[in-house]
């Protein structure tokens, strides 16, 4: 979710056709939004590739957090303000965005692009009734993540698949308060992509779902209590004192300084918790997210793509950039730079089968088990009138998303208790639904 943090990546060269170059034949700046995440900094220090190829266009890079980006973008696009002509966008916006007229189709991206390479699961999730609306640069599921020296200095072996009480167990035998080592780092930061993709993921492996059959909101439900509690629970235990303001990025550098046992958030994370940056690289192991029995494991799925808004007015320049930045031949511009460990994971079905990557890239079959194991379209032990597993297919969503975020993360600070953030949540998600028309 999603993320989703360092999340971002994305596969391509190429160059469209003569047409579209002769288009813009004269110099043409576009302006892309994007997440201040280290694939997407990776294509920066890629763009004279880019640059040689297309000298007609000139790219301009607004990087923003991710919860700043979210909104901007929503905003922009929403009032039909143009500010930009790329949009980095997930799964859950491109559906509603494409319903809604806001992005183009690109369905004529050039035969080289080779569409039918991105992973079919990835594919539908950005294609409202045949049109492909946005391009991913990477997509990710979540996984587990920990230090096997603790591990085993713990006494202990990490399973392949996991349930929550291991995770609880094993993170408080790992904690050691005077080394700086936390047991465990989870997402506390606020946001419906923050904290609320992983409680989102994580409630539906404990049987908790955000609406039951009827849109009524299900916050005051056993499920969502004991989700809550153990997270919380689990946090004071063994988590960072800087819980209530870590997301995917201050909790991925945690884990690089060794001072997180496991982490569980998104397979995107794999390349840079093994790479030069990471103090305790070689001692990373990966396992799938947990799951407590019923059925279901606390993991997403998600893309980080690019699309363009229809109210660009460069859009041939747009679709010449996202062709080189998504396509088939990225993998490799990112391979002969930063090696086949860094190329973005989870969007072309080529890239696992290229065992350059394979042998580089240790969590390589634990990221496609851990895609293969979340169904968006089925993402709860009991029925639910939406699709999406770390978040709900509606536009209210984010909005609504963004304040439970905030009531939980206020917990997680000693605010107020788990209960009064559950209260307060079922409150005023059963407000805007039933404003929604619900």
């Amino acid at each position: 979710m999603y993320s989703k943090r360092i999340l971002l990546g994305t596969v391509a060269g190429l160059g469209l056709a003569a047409g579209i170059a002769a288009a813009d034949s004269h110099a043409t700046t576009i302006t892309i939004a994007t997440v201040n995440n280290g694939d997407m900094i990776t294509m920066q220090g890629l763009m004279g590739d880019f640059n040689a190829k297309h000298p007609d266009i000139s790219v301009e890079w607004v990087t923003l957090e991710e919860n700043v980006l979210r909104q901007n973008v929503t905003t922009d696009i929403s009032t039909g303000g143009g500010a930009y002509d790329i949009l980095t966008i997930g799964t859950y916006e491109v559906p509603i965005w494409g319903n809604n007229g806001w992005l183009v189709s690109l369905n004529d991206l050039p035969a080289e692009y080779m569409v039918d390479d991105v992973l079919p699961a990835i594919r539908g999730g950005l294609s409202v009734d045949g049109n492909l609306y946005a391009a991913p640069f990477y997509g990710e599921s979540s996984f587990t993540m920990y230090r096997k020296d603790l591990m085993e200095k713990a006494g202990l072996e990490m399973p392949a698949a996991p349930t929550w009480d291991f995770i609880r167990e094993a993170a408080a035998a790992m904690t050691d308060r005077d080394n700086e080592i936390n047991g465990i780092c989870l997402r506390g930061k606020a946001g419906w992509g923050e904290n609320m993709a992983l409680l989102t993921a994580m409630s539906n492996s404990f049987g908790a779902r955000w609406f039951d059959e009827d849109w009524n909101a299900q916050f005051d439900t056993e499920q969502w209590s004991n989700t809550v509690s153990f997270y919380l629970d689990l946090m004071a235990e063994s988590g960072p004192t800087s819980g209530p303001n870590n997301g995917f990025n201050e909790n991925l550098t945690l884990f690089q300084q060794g001072k997180c046992g496991m982490w569980i958030d998104a397979t995107s994370a794999g390349q840079f918790v093994v790479n030069s940056d990471s103090m305790y690289a070689d001692q990373v192991g990966f396992a799938l997210a947990p799951d407590t029995g019923l059925g279901k494991r606390g993991n997403w799925l998600w893309a980080w793509s690019l699309a363009i808004p229809t109210s660009s007015e460069k859009q041939d320049a747009a679709k010449t950039f996202i062709n080189w930045a998504t396509g088939p031949d990225y993998a490799a511009l990112v391979a002969d730079s930063k090696g086949w460990v860094a190329v973005p994971p989870g969007t072309r079905t080529s890239l696992y089968k290229n065992d350059n990557y394979l042998n580089a890239a240790p969590f390589a079959q634990m990221t496609l088990d851990s895609m293969g194991t979340a169904d968006p379209t089925n993402p709860t032990v009991d029925p639910v009138p939406y699709t999406g597993v770390q978040f709900v297919a509606i536009p209210e969503f984010a909005g609504i998303a963004t304040q439970v975020g905030q009531e939980i993360s206020n917990a997680l600070a000693g605010n107020r208790t788990g209960a009064e953030a559950l209260a307060a949540s079922q409150a005023l998600t059963t407000e805007e639904m039933e404003a929604a028309g619900y």
